[in-house]
């Protein structure tokens, strides 16, 4: 159902049962999938891919141009998946020419006021809390938390199943099933809590402590660790995702949990 006080593009693609509430804006090159609700006083751009059953509260901008100055108007787009909610005040940049869009994974919830610059990676089953700040080009696996207020540094990457405490500066990669706090941003223990949530047995997150050990409370460099992980631990999902995850940053993984400010 279109409001008559809203504006759709009549080249926009609108899927059955979508409500587009009063003073909401569609613009030409979009298509919103089956069941969405689109708050009022949305603006969705060119470029948006929203998928069904998605949620869009009042005040937000989707697909707007990347805040880039090596942006230069070519037509680059966003992906939002299914039953992925939005609340108020969201601002979600489209790609740029480097990777080509922005892409927000399903059943994801991003509260008030985030921002999710330009090229950024969201998993599925994201929770990204107010007022976080995520710069260009960030990757976030599959269920990771941010907390409130949290700022990531552009080119980061945040691992699978992952919790950021509030105010937290991430400024490197973050692996998975870990939380991260303080600043700079520390190893602060296995996510055991979300971990038990979602279906892991006290086995395994018994062996992810395990690995994280050696990793953060032995004294050992990465190599090192990485090394006795792989002698220690014998191969399974969770240790190859943490060793991948570890072989492949170029930002570098958080350092261990100190005492410093």
């Amino acid at each position: 159902m279109n409001h008559p006080m809203a504006y759709v593009h009549p080249n926009a693609i609108i899927g059955k049962n979508v409500t587009i509430s009063p003073f909401t804006t569609i613009a030409s090159d979009v298509e919103i999938g089956d069941g969405t609700w689109i708050g009022p006083n949305v603006t969705i751009m060119d470029g948006a891919r929203i998928g069904e059953n998605c949620k869009i509260y009042p005040g937000t901008v989707i697909s707007g141009d990347p805040q880039d100055l090596k942006y230069q108007g070519e037509k680059t787009l966003t992906y939002i998946g299914d039953n992925t909610t939005i609340r108020e005040c969201v601002t979600i940049n489209k790609g740029t020419i480097a990777l080509g869009y922005t892409k927000i994974g399903a059943n994801c919830l991003i509260m008030a006021t985030a921002h999710i610059a330009h090229d950024c990676i969201v998993g599925d089953h994201v929770v990204i809390v107010n007022g976080c700040g995520l710069a260009g080009h960030i990757e976030i696996g599959d269920f990771a938390f941010l907390g409130g207020m949290s700022a990531v540094h552009q080119f980061t990457k945040i691992g699978e199943h992952a919790f950021i405490a509030g105010a937290t500066q991430v400024r490197k990669d973050i692996p998975p099933y870990v939380k991260a706090a303080k600043n700079p941003v520390s190893y602060a223990g296995v996510n055991s809590i979300g971990l038990r949530r979602k279906g892991f047995t006290s086995e395994e997150i018994f062996d992810i402590q395990g690995i994280y050990r050696i990793l953060y409370q032995q004294n050992n460099n990465i190599s090192q660790a990485v090394e006795i992980i792989l002698e220690k631990f014998p191969a399974s999902p969770y240790r190859d995702t943490i060793i991948g995850f570890i072989n492949s940053t170029e930002r570098g993984v958080m350092k261990g949990y100190s005492s410093g400010v």
